[in-house]
């Protein structure tokens, strides 16, 4: 289990002027410099939004608190949805995508992607997490990273996805 704390030190034999150096991800001043640490996008189906409350519910509730964006709770009202998202986008540290059978079908989803990748092709801020699809459904665009199946284990999922979060500077 990973702590969200960064260890104790003491302060002695170290120069005051010195900044000292970040002792975990959550310390990062990239990952502060974001309002949010993991946006969760996903399909408007209620499987998928229960599913991804399920996931905001377990990281928001870990020892680290993390800040999580969920656009039916996170969104302004009345504000234009492809800037909401667009923001939430660039606000995030990292991004997770809910990829199911309904995200594939969902144009907007289908945005988000784009727009994460976007933001960092080929980097490590886009956690593809998949739930009832197979392997040949998998979008093309993200064939080089890696995903975590949500299908068989969805809390060891969702471990693998704190501790990605905590890793991730």
């Amino acid at each position: 289990t990973s702590s969200c704390s960064s260890s104790s030190s003491s302060s002695l034999g170290t120069s005051p002027s010195k900044p000292q150096q970040p002792q975990s991800a959550l310390m990062s001043l990239l990952r502060w410099s974001r309002k949010y640490d993991v946006l969760v996008c996903h399909s408007s189906v209620d499987s998928d939004i229960e599913e991804a409350v399920r996931l905001v519910s377990f990281l928001e509730a870990s020892p680290c608190s993390l800040r999580c964006f969920l656009w039916q709770r996170d969104t302004c009202p009345g504000g234009a949805m492809s800037t909401e998202l667009c923001q939430a986008v660039q606000n995030s540290h990292l991004r997770a995508l809910l990829i199911t059978p309904h995200f594939l079908q969902d144009d907007w989803c289908k945005y988000m992607m784009h727009q994460a990748l976007a933001e960092g092709p080929m980097s490590n801020r886009i956690i593809p997490l998949v739930q009832n699809l197979s392997h040949s459904q998998y979008p093309q665009e993200l064939r080089f990273y890696f995903y975590i199946d949500l299908s068989r284990n969805p809390d060891r999922g969702y471990a693998l996805v704190n501790k990605t979060v905590l890793k991730c500077e």
